[in-house]
């Protein structure tokens, strides 16, 4: 007999939250509404989360891992080569930016909302930006270009920029120019 999988409390809150979140707003969407998504009560939900902002905050660093791993697979596969790592990483946005329901970038929605630099949130946005930063200067490292730290700040860029296109303009596009456009700050192709 193949028995269920059980899933945390915690955790059924954090994919309540993020899919209510996402398609909603992060203020938009009060805590009973989660909780009525989660099917638990308000006692349950203080147990797992002193307020509103630590669930945005738990729903923040999912998505951040989900990023990661995606990024992080996208290095692997590219084998060392950068130009692949771009190729495949713009495969994916065409992709994220084709799923029902896309709605841009889950960290610049969240600085939108939320714009104190102090505040919890947007912490957790900086956090994930600066780790996007690192994630770019590791894949344009084997080029040993002459400014890879600005470099690395214009690829942010257009990555911020294909995550915006991806919710407003034909996902096929937003892919090819983020590529082209990876391709002409490298100068690789």
């Amino acid at each position: 007999m193949i028995g269920s999988v059980k899933t945390s409390m915690r955790d059924r809150l954090v994919d309540a939250a993020t899919e209510l979140f996402y398609a909603e707003g992060l203020r938009a969407v009060s805590v009973d509404k989660v909780i009525e998504r989660a099917g638990t009560t308000k006692v349950t939900f203080y147990r797992q989360f002193k307020s509103k902002d630590d669930l945005v905050v738990a729903h923040l660093e999912l998505r951040a891992q989900q990023e990661r791993d995606a990024v992080n697979g996208a290095i692997e596969a590219g084998g060392g080569d950068p130009d692949r790592v771009f190729q495949l990483l713009a495969g994916g946005l065409g992709a994220l930016a084709c799923e029902q329901g896309f709605r841009g970038c889950p960290f610049i929605n969240a600085a939108a909302e939320y714009p104190d630099r102090e505040s919890s949130v947007r912490k957790t946005v900086d956090t994930h930006r600066t780790w996007w930063r690192e994630a770019f200067l590791s894949i344009v490292e084997p080029w040993k270009l002459e400014d890879p730290s600005g470099l690395a700040d214009d690829l942010m860029l257009i990555r911020d920029g294909a995550m915006v296109a991806g919710y407003l303009d034909d996902p096929e596009r937003v892919a090819s120019s983020f590529l082209r456009s990876a391709r002409a700050l490298t100068g690789s192709h």
